[in-house]
């Protein structure tokens, strides 16, 4: 059997859906979907900010 970490395959996801289904129930799903985007997105927009920061530090 080939053993792969770190890669994740549609079989896998799709386990981990069915679980989180189960746990969080479909109702709650929608709301924790969004606030994952919420936090990307909110860390994306972190990090550019810090490098768009220390590029204006070396301009100056």
């Amino acid at each position: 059997m080939l053993v792969t970490f770190g890669m994740v395959t549609p079989t896998v996801m799709i386990i981990v859906l069915i679980i989180a289904l189960v746990l969080f129930g479909p109702g709650k799903l929608p709301e924790l979907g969004k606030a994952l985007g919420r936090g990307i997105s909110e860390f994306k927009s972190a990090t550019n900010g810090e490098e768009k920061e220390e590029k204006k530090e070396v301009e100056s």
